[in-house]
């Protein structure tokens, strides 16, 4: 990423909603996100800002879906699931969710955040979330939209098939800060360094900018170290960011700071697919961009 490139992702506002293609019917359908974390168990029929926890795809309430309802009626199904609320995947929240952003001004709002997503059951919420990805592009259910890479769409694939690995990252304690215990809400919180906020955005095939420095800390080495571990999957897009995020931090914390080279392949029966790049890419590169505006201003 070029420094225009990091100048004109500060600049940018929201994404809009997917642009309609030419010569192709689609149809707006509101995706009711407010039975995520609604405490009740019970469908709701309110907006998604007024649930007590940030919640997926408020960022993006209405999308366009060009093969009738069987996607979005899946979409709704999982995110009023019991499993899919106690596993509160801040994978899909990281994405796209504007509450989120919103939850990242204070510390004690993330603090909140992250510990009802750190209380999940990893090995049942990760096996969850992988085949609740493959459910999601089956043909019968959103396999559709995903081949037209809807961005939505491939949002969701993303953040069910990084979970394991975000979970790990965001759930990690900061040592060096005993004010604030997750090293995820130091990064999102200190408005006067903002570098190691980028770290969380890697597993999601965003690069770090090339002016970008995460501070040589123990919340860095850790979180690197568990990135690296995740690159045993070749088809996890964490292994085409690692190396040169790597090298980037070690230009600047010295050689071994953490390990340059990509992990032993593993294989494993949880191995995450190739995604589409485009449309997704400046969903997250555009709601990546509002979370850094909250962090600079």
């Amino acid at each position: 990423m070029s420094d225009e490139e990091h100048r004109e992702l500060r600049r940018r506002e929201p994404a809009p909603k997917e642009s309609q293609q030419a010569a192709t019917t689609t149809t707006e359908v509101v995706i009711d996100v407010s039975t995520v974390t609604d405490s009740t168990g019970s469908p709701t029929t309110t907006t998604a800002a007024s649930s007590p926890l940030p919640s997926p795809f408020d960022g993006a309430l209405a999308a366009n879906f060009s093969a009738g309802q069987s996607c979005p009626n899946f979409i709704n199904a999982f995110l009023s699931n019991e499993t899919f609320k106690a596993c509160y995947p801040i994978s899909l929240l990281l994405q796209g969710s504007q509450s989120f952003f919103e939850a990242e001004k204070s510390p004690f709002s993330i603090t909140q955040v992250l510990d009802a997503a750190c209380k999940a059951d990893l090995p049942m919420c990760a096996d969850y979330f992988h085949n609740l990805a493959d459910a999601l592009i089956a043909d019968a259910n959103c396999g559709k939209e995903y081949d037209r890479e809807n961005a939505l769409v491939v949002q969701a694939y993303r953040g069910m098939k990084t979970y394991d690995t975000v979970y790990r990252a965001t759930c990690l304690t900061d040592v060096d800060n005993r004010s604030s215990p997750y090293c995820f809400a130091s990064a999102v919180t200190n408005r006067t360094t903002t570098s190691n906020a980028y770290l969380y955005y890697l597993p999601f095939n965003s690069t770090l900018p090339v002016d970008i420095y995460p501070a040589c800390g123990s919340c860095t080495q850790q979180t690197m170290g568990i990135y690296q571990a995740a690159t045993s999957n070749r088809k996890a897009e964490i292994a085409n960011t690692y190396p040169r995020a790597a090298e980037q931090i070690n230009s600047m914390c010295g050689n071994n700071f953490v390990n340059t080279s990509l992990a032993a392949v593993v294989d494993s029966g949880t191995t995450t697919s190739l995604y589409p790049t485009s449309s997704s890419s400046l969903l997250l590169l555009s709601f990546l961009s509002v979370a850094i505006s909250h962090w600079i201003l």
